[in-house]
């Protein structure tokens, strides 16, 4: 894309009502903007992010065996009637009526619509079990929506619902939803712990979030060191995860906690998943019984698994970002490379800035070119700011020997290569990143 013709309007001042370092970073460098409170719109840099992160969440939902569907955001109001949550969920649900004065609600979850979706088609243990899944809007409202993403009331989410027959079968939809999370927060270079969370009403122990670590996090994180090192080689599981440590603050009494402090990392996180056993509650209630083996009729167990696509972004820029702007992994960046050419008017300059943009497309690589007359402090600035993994820098000296300037921009080292070892030093870094 060449940056003359992008729509994407970066701002130098930080808004005032940002207060941490992604809502500030996202404003300021084009991703969104603040429709009203808690409410944005997604630009075409925010939304090749979002698209990003959708597209791996998808991919390990794909891999896991989960089947992509999309349900309605308008919901009717007797779903959650029939399931007990309209009154009880709260002022946090969005209610109103159609023209034909029936209660209709902006969904808030699914669990509601899938269980009657399911239930429409289901009518044996033969046809279980499966896990289907959906990324759209949903939308809380919100009573103080602040953080920018983080805490917003219209929220892209992806959530899924697996369908077993027993207990037994249900753990083990489970157990591939928990290792999908991790496989798809890893593949975004995110540092996540899963931690056992609080079960509610349901009782058992098939509970978990997942959060980033970062500095800003909402809530204090306390974990056994083990857990990090299993983590990263992929050999956590949720068995792993019971037998070792990992609380946050509601869940952990420093009084009776089993862990050394020698042993003990203490942090703070920012929640963007949370998988749950449900059992029977949604299939009993809606009464969706089946014909099981023998003659018997049983209720489907059911587990939903949400992560907060949205608010993943926020924590990915939470975590890579410095004093300059974001610093994309490059799974998730919007263009894997930022082409400046600081000469506009010079011929040496034109002609290998656009052979090499040509060249960077047509092999596949996402690339922004700021094409525009204007200085190169501006363009640097910029282009820091939006947060591109690899910057190549054209100038008139070097463009005369077909060299180029390529910065990382999360380590800031800088090299001077030939034009023409760009493209398989970049394939090479993209293979490594995989």
């Amino acid at each position: 894309m060449r940056r003359s013709q992008f729509f994407i309007p970066t701002l130098k001042e930080t808004p005032k009502e940002a207060t941490i370092p992604s809502h500030r970073l996202m404003l300021r460098s084009g991703m969104i903007h603040q429709t009203t409170s808690g409410i944005y719109s997604w630009l075409p840099l925010g939304q090749s992010v979002l698209a990003n992160v959708s597209r791996i969440i998808k991919e390990e939902m794909d891999n896991a065996g989960a089947q992509h569907i999309s349900m309605p955001t308008i919901q009717p109001a007797f779903l959650w009637e029939k399931s007990g949550r309209y009154d009880a969920y709260g002022k946090e649900m969005l209610r109103m009526r159609d023209r034909h004065d029936r209660d209709m609600l902006y969904g808030p979850t699914a669990e509601e619509v899938v269980t009657d979706l399911v239930a429409s088609y289901v009518t044996s243990y033969k046809q279980l079990p499966f896990t289907l899944y959906q990324i759209n809007a949903k939308f809380r409202d919100e009573i103080r929506p602040r953080f920018g993403v983080m805490r917003g009331r219209e929220f892209t989410m992806k959530d899924a619902y697996s369908f077993d027959c027993t207990f037994e079968d249900a753990q083990k939809s489970y157990e591939a939803m928990f290792q999908a999370y991790i496989k798809t927060f890893r593949r975004m270079s995110l540092n996540v712990i899963p931690v056992k969370a609080d079960p509610g009403a349901i009782g058992g122990n098939m509970s978990h979030e997942f959060h980033v670590v970062a500095e800003t996090g909402e809530s204090g994180l306390y974990y056994e060191k083990t857990i990090e090192s299993l983590r990263d080689t992929g050999t956590l599981t949720t068995t792993e995860a019971r037998n070792y440590y990992a609380a946050s603050d509601d869940m952990h009494d420093p009084d009776t906690c089993p862990i050394s402090k020698e042993n003990l990392c203490i942090s703070r996180g920012i929640e963007v998943g949370h998988i749950f056993y449900l059992g029977t509650k949604y299939t009993e209630v809606m009464n969706f019984g089946i014909a099981g083996e023998n003659n018997t009729t049983l209720y489907p167990h059911m587990g939903c698994y949400g992560i907060g696509v949205t608010r993943v972004i926020g924590a990915l820029i939470e975590t890579f970002h410095d004093k300059k702007g974001i610093c994309w992994p490059s799974s998730v960046a919007p263009f894997l490379v930022g082409l400046i050419n600081i000469r506009i008017d010079n011929e040496d300059t034109q002609r290998l800035a656009n052979t090499l943009y040509t060249s960077l497309k047509n092999a596949g690589i996402s690339v922004l070119y700021d094409d525009r007359n204007e200085r190169s402090g501006g363009k640097f600035a910029d282009m820091d700011l939006i947060g591109c993994p690899w910057q190549v820098t054209i100038g008139p000296r070097d463009a005369k020997e077909n060299k180029i300037e390529l910065k990382n921009r999360h380590t800031e080292e800088r090299q001077l290569i030939t034009a023409e070892t760009l493209i398989p030093f970049l394939k090479t870094q993209i293979m490594s990143d995989e």
